[in-house]
């Protein structure tokens, strides 16, 4: 029995595989697990209703945007995204408010000797926790991100209100995939028989992966199609759409220019819920998206550290994540521009370096994980690319070495991997 969460999470740390820390060893190709952990939890999946979010890119912020409009329409929302990116328990969430630490220790001495038997993964463990809490809970609501594809991802044993696909893009081609069509295919895993699927943006190389799917389960298929008009104001953006024909206007504080396309599949998932009983207007959804920073706690999505010079953080790590990022780079007006990079070994390099400028500064260093891909050898790629600079492992002290050298009409990013921005201190 475990007395303290310390104890609890250094137990789950040591004895589950991790993906994010060990890669494609911890993924289970299968659901068996998790219906076995959910059989012996009584099922908690089956006892609330459920929004499903499967892509490559815009996943988590679009869960927690449909989260934060949830929780603005007055309903009880349980949210589960990962990895986490400080703490483990931001990855349980309701209404914002975090699992207590309580209730990690609870649930993890209730199930341990389901664990000892079953050996699952650490993100099967996680998964059935987050089910167990919102059952236990009574949310009315659950917003749930898929971990990894959609088909074999744990989170694929609920039968969601609706399902929603951002968008398709290359990563993690080791297990999903070589081709878009077939990791369509699995994103396309998590279309349930008769429910609405919401698809943000309209791929025409693999629309007919969900289209056909879809017409398989007989699910209504909705391809997001709003306009979204999205303008600079200060310190945040003014967006600009269409909620149930009538026109809305909202702050927005997520200033990444690829959360354009994420607002239109949130608008049409949205419209889809009312369609199915929950009622949400407009004025909610603009009080949901103007606060989806401080009702979820969401982190790391074109996040400004500082001004002077300004600093930027993008969790963004795949090669379309870094497109977007460097395409918004462009728009901003600097003298110099500095990048602290980090990568994980398991991530196509060479793609993302053809992508990346060559004219910057760059500081190469790595996340303290055992996927983290060695700063020296990333930095020696590099090189190869035309991309030079300096090398300093420690993600903090690489940030400082870009801080002493910039001067304030500068320009600092911070990315490359989810687990270098983690590990952001002033994050």
């Amino acid at each position: 029995m475990f007395s303290t969460y310390e104890q609890t999470i250094e137990y789950l740390y040591a004895n589950l595989p991790m993906f994010q820390r060990v890669g494609a060893v911890a993924f289970k190709k299968d659901l068996t697990n998790t219906l076995t952990l959910c059989s012996a939890l009584d099922n908690p999946h089956q006892k609330f209703k459920s929004v499903h979010i499967a892509g490559t890119n815009g996943k988590g912020s679009t869960a927690h945007m449909i989260a934060s409009v949830l929780q603005s329409a007055g309903y009880k929302t349980g949210l589960y995204t990962s990895p986490h990116l400080k703490s483990f328990i931001e990855r349980i969430r309701i209404n914002g408010q975090e699992v207590s630490q309580a209730f990690v220790v609870d649930f993890v001495n209730r199930i341990q000797p389901h664990i000892e038997y079953i050996k699952p993964s650490f993100f099967e463990i996680t998964v059935a926790m987050a089910f167990d809490y919102f059952a236990q809970q009574q949310v009315d609501i659950a917003v749930i991100e898929v971990g990894l594809g959609g088909r074999l991802d744990s989170t694929n044993v609920i039968t969601p209100e609706i399902s929603i696909i951002t968008n398709i893009g290359y990563d993690h081609m080791d297990m999903l995939g070589d081709t878009l069509d077939k990791i369509a295919a699995e994103k396309a895993g998590i279309i349930k028989p008769n429910i609405p699927v919401v698809v943000s943006e309209r791929q025409e190389e693999v629309a007919n992966v969900f289209e056909e799917k879809a017409k398989l389960e007989q699910a209504p298929i909705l391809f997001a199609d709003k306009p979204v008009a999205i303008t600079q104001h200060g310190g945040s953006v003014r967006a600009e759409s269409i909620f149930q024909d009538q026109l809305i206007e909202f702050e927005f504080p997520l200033l990444g220019s690829y959360q354009q396309k994420n607002i239109a599949g949130v608008l049409t998932a949205l419209e889809c819920l009312t369609d199915r009983e929950f009622s949400i207007s407009k004025e909610q959804v603009c009080v949901g998206m103007q606060q989806v920073i401080s009702q979820t706690g969401l982190k790391g999505r074109w996040q400004i550290l500082q001004k002077d010079p300004l600093v930027i953080c993008d969790t963004g790590h795949n090669v379309d994540g870094i497109r977007s990022i460097v395409k918004q780079l462009a728009t901003y007006s600097h003298k110099n521009l500095f990048i602290v990079i980090g990568m994980v070994k398991d991530k196509d390099h060479t793609a993302v370096f053809n992508l990346l400028p060559k004219e910057a500064n760059y500081i190469f260093c790595q996340a303290n994980i055992p996927r983290a891909m060695d700063a020296h050898a990333l930095a020696g790629e590099a090189h190869a690319f035309g991309l030079n600079g300096e090398v300093v492992p420690d993600v903090n002290k690489a940030l400082d070495h870009a801080l002493q050298k910039a001067k304030s009409e500068d320009l600092i990013f911070v990315g490359g991997s989810t687990f270098v921005v983690a590990e952001l201190n002033n994050l």
